[in-house]
């Protein structure tokens, strides 16, 4: 595909670091990767798996933004990898994979209004919320810019109707 090479990882292979910026983003095409929060730490956390189709890996391309997750390779992968300096060409020639990625992305803003609507949830019961629950709301806020604090987030979610579908 123009604008884009494919590559091959093995399984438990590294592909994307939490914690470090990487001007790529990554599209699988075959195989499956898992997404973790403090990858082989005591606060270790599997996100999720993607399988083919899934991206990931765009706050660094577009943002030049630390990675939230580290991404392992769970058995043979085949990704596509697209750089910073392919990115023009790739959306000139790849109109489809364009609209994947754009749903992949809608698809994770869906996730993390989600965990937020979860941890509004605890905290309106007046329970303290679950660590793990408290994990994944903060660095799905703090990867992505979208507040400065759980507390940020809170009180801009307090006026919405959480009876709303999103």
């Amino acid at each position: 595909m123009a604008g884009a090479r494919i590559v091959k990882y093995e399984e438990d292979s590294v592909i994307l670091n939490e914690g470090e910026i990487n001007p790529d983003m990554f599209k699988i095409i075959k195989g499956h990767v898992e997404i973790y929060a403090g990858y082989k730490t005591d606060k270790e956390i599997l996100l999720g798996i993607l399988s083919e189709q899934a991206c990931f890996g765009e706050l660094g391309l577009l943002l030049h933004k630390p990675s939230i997750y580290t991404a392992v390779a769970y058995s043979e992968v085949y990704i596509m990898r697209i750089s910073d300096d392919e990115l023009e060409d790739f959306i000139a020639n790849n109109h489809k994979n364009i609209i994947d990625i754009m749903r992949n992305m809608a698809n994770r803003m869906i996730s993390m209004r989600t965990q937020i609507d979860m941890l509004l949830k605890d905290i309106d019961s007046g329970r303290k919320p679950d660590e793990n629950t408290l994990i994944q709301v903060r660095k799905s806020i703090r990867g992505y810019g979208m507040y400065r604090s759980i507390q940020e987030a809170v009180r801009d979610l307090q006026g919405v109707d959480s009876r709303a579908q999103y």
